[in-house]
């Protein structure tokens, strides 16, 4: 973004790069295509079950979370695969921390359900 961007024009091309990272995202990383796919059926279970509104929000939120990390994970991924190719213990880290907090939030979302639907 160029400085001296403000008010409606900052937010205007704000916006812009979101959309970009979004259509990147879709078009370069299957888990992101998966988890999207995978949150769109469940979001709309989510219509059919027995629960309130507050459980669902709850059960959606925990859907958005596994998005977002994914996204954070995703973006962790290019810029280490952009600083070099040639194997490195701290770039191997950071994926692997990236792909930790992924597994963390998917967790979050099977106990969210379960304990909604179960307990």
């Amino acid at each position: 973004m160029k400085p001296g961007r403000t008010g409606m024009s900052r937010l205007f091309y704000a916006t812009g790069y979101s959309i970009k990272g979004l259509q990147a995202a879709w078009k370069n990383e299957a888990a992101f295509r998966q988890e999207i796919i995978t949150s769109a059926i469940l979001i709309s279970v989510t219509f059919t079950l027995p629960i309130n509104k507050l459980e669902q929000l709850i059960m959606i939120g925990s859907l958005v979370l596994i998005v977002i990390v994914e996204l954070i994970n995703s973006a962790i991924e290019a810029v280490v695969d952009r600083v070099g190719s040639e194997w490195h213990e701290l770039s191997g880290r950071a994926k692997d921390i990236g792909s930790a907090a992924v597994l963390i939030a998917l967790l979050f979302a099977v106990f969210t359900w379960f304990f909604i639907l179960v307990c």
